[in-house]
């Protein structure tokens, strides 16, 4: 069973930065694609920015320029650098783990962290 453990958001203004951190469990962890996702409150869940376990990425248009996503394999993390913060990526942010499963894909999920970005 994969378990994902992701580190506390927090409160910062507009145009600063933060970055976000998700440990992960599981033997097959570098064969396994990662990514984070956001909601907002009322919004419906979106993809912010994903990582294959070939090492590709890809972003959200609203992020691209701002967001990095990383990840480590040896140490079983995956990050999320957030610069020039706007009041727009106020979210909740959640680690997912997507596993290639004998029947299909299998999604697992973080606890999700709160950001907010305010004066």
């Amino acid at each position: 069973q994969i378990q994902l453990v992701e580190s506390r958001g927090g409160l910062v203004q507009p145009g600063g930065s933060l970055r976000l951190s998700c440990v992960a469990s599981g033997s097959i962890f570098r064969n396994d694609d990662m990514g984070w996702y956001r909601q907002a409150p009322g919004k419906q869940r979106e993809l912010v920015a994903g990582v294959t376990r070939e090492g590709s990425t890809n972003y959200a248009d609203s992020v691209k320029g701002r967001f990095t996503i990383s990840r480590d394999n040896a140490e079983n993390t995956v990050y999320l650098q957030m610069n020039i913060l706007k009041p727009e990526d106020t979210a909740v942010y959640y680690c997912n783990v997507r596993q290639a499963g004998p029947s299909g894909p299998m999604d697992y999920w973080g606890q999700g962290t709160q950001v907010t970005v305010s004066s």
